[in-house]
């Protein structure tokens, strides 16, 4: 096994109030960032206390990892860093270089390929082991696992609970992150997400046609076109006989705040404001099917490279 250790690396999040500001400001820097968003934004994470649950699923899922490998024949241990907050990667990698790690597999906590899910997290792991200096450990990303069944059949699962409740002819929204549309044309997003909700659909019976793919959280200057519909516009746009909705967050891994507020708050209020009831379905986080890709995804990359293509998911021009 060329690989000695796994590496779960994320995006990070406040986990109290004191903490949100600093966070925010860690996630903006270098970004042309809307006089008062972050006091907006901040205003979201006040609202859970100042805590995002992204730590907490991070956690889970690696207690979850260490036995899952094992059981696998994998006795590695796992170590967890974050891009804008604590753990810093920086500051796990220079714990993996003093435990003696050497070569670890990294597991990114995206599912798609884009500049924000993909290339900012090598560009991440190239500056901490730089941060680290000699003996830094060599870092193996993972491939993207948007079509895995894995991925997928977790988020199946959720779609045929709420469709035995709420009926198989309900709108079915399947949502994810948006980016700029600029962003959009350099990768393989939105081909990926679509390829990812027509997975789901079959796999939980649903027709062909049977859903739409929409979009959330935007957070750019009003003038930069994003990838739309947005999912509170859609909500608003249904037909007026709809009582009930479905959303799928296909674009998450675990719940965190772009789960719980935009659509646990702002899309359930859109559909309450119109008479519907929207049904949130889980995210994938330790689901036994999704831990089980992770393993599956260390052991195939301990004969394969990366399929990251050169220049793929460039770097946005500020």
């Amino acid at each position: 096994m060329p690989f000695d250790a796994v590496l779960v690396l994320s995006f990070g999040g406040p986990e109290s109030p004191e903490e949100v500001v600093p966070f925010l400001e860690n996630v903006l820097r270098g970004r042309p960032v809307p006089l008062g968003r972050i006091d907006q934004v901040a205003a979201h994470y006040m609202e859970f206390g100042g805590r995002s649950p992204i730590n907490a699923h991070n956690r889970a899922l690696v207690d979850a990892l260490g036995p899952a490998l094992a059981e696998r024949g994998l006795p590695l241990p796992v170590y967890w860093g974050n891009r804008n907050w604590h753990p810093y990667l920086p500051d796990t990698v220079a714990r993996m270089r003093h435990d003696g790690i050497r070569r670890a597999a990294v597991f990114v906590t995206s599912a798609y390929s884009s500049y924000s899910g993909c290339r900012q997290y090598l560009d991440d792991m190239a500056a901490a082991r730089r941060a680290v200096g000699d003996g830094a450990p060599q870092l193996v990303k993972l491939p993207v696992f948007y079509d895995r069944p894995g991925f997928v059949e977790p988020l199946a699962a959720g779609l045929r609970a709420a469709l035995a409740t709420a009926g198989p002819a309900v709108p079915v929204l399947m949502s994810a992150h948006s980016i700029p549309e600029a962003l959009a044309a350099t990768c393989d997003y939105q081909k990926q997400l679509t390829a990812t909700g027509t997975l789901v659909a079959e796999a939980a019976g649903l027709a062909t046609d049977g859903w739409s793919l929409v979009f959330q959280s935007r957070s750019g200057p009003p003038a930069q076109p994003w990838l739309e519909p947005d999912i509170a516009a859609t909500i608003n746009g249904l037909p007026p006989e709809t009582t009930c909705a479905v959303v799928v967050p296909v674009g998450f891994v675990s719940d965190h705040m772009e789960v719980v507020y935009d659509l646990d708050r702002v899309a359930v209020d859109a559909g309450m404001a119109r008479g519907i009831d929207v049904i949130r379905t889980p995210t994938p986080g330790t689901d036994i099917r999704f831990v089980a890709m992770i393993c599956d995804l260390v052991a195939e990359s301990a004969e394969s490279p990366l399929d990251c293509r050169p220049g793929c998911c460039p770097a946005p021009t500020r």
